[in-house]
């Protein structure tokens, strides 16, 4: 900053000497380096104040970055979404039949269009009803209680548990 060289002070420590006298010096001395040592934190703490104010001015850009970032992702999964769900109610329009509402409806050669029928459920003629004064048969599975065996107090003396 200031180009000082010892000859320099020298001259300066000269002129002081003369003009303040033996007496003062040290009291002027200790005067200018609490000035000195005041002008040194107040020059920090500015330094710091525009170091903190210049990371908070980053953190402000890189949240404004963040918020595009988001903003821009947004209106893609927005525009995905919308062409997607376009593209399902397209499918889903080409694959309904409209001609089959339609009782007039006929085909490219004329014919009328029939809608499908349901499968109807096969006759139940092949299977005769039960006789109502026959004896009730018993069912070819075993119920609950006649496949399930409990161990009795006999049988666990037996295997000796």
């Amino acid at each position: 900053m200031f180009d000082i060289g010892w000859s320099e002070l020298v001259v300066l420590g000269v002129i002081a000497l003369i003009v303040v006298g033996p007496k003062e010096l040290p009291a002027l001395l200790r005067t200018i380096g609490r000035y000195t040592g005041f002008l040194k934190k107040q020059a920090s703490e500015f330094r710091a104040q525009f170091d903190q104010a210049m990371r908070e001015a980053e953190l402000d850009q890189i949240k404004k970055d963040v918020q595009s970032f988001k903003d821009d992702i947004t209106s893609t999964v927005q525009a995905t979404t919308k062409t997607l769900t376009d593209e399902i109610d397209s499918a889903k329009r080409q694959l309904e039949i409209p001609e089959l509402d339609d009782p007039d409806a006929h085909d490219a050669d004329g014919m009328p269009i029939q809608k499908p029928r349901a499968a109807s459920p096969p006759p139940a003629a092949a299977v005769p009803p039960p006789a109502a004064d026959a004896p009730a048969a018993s069912p070819a599975v075993p119920n609950d209680t006649q496949s399930r065996h409990e161990p009795s107090a006999t049988d666990t003396m037996k295997s000796g548990a």
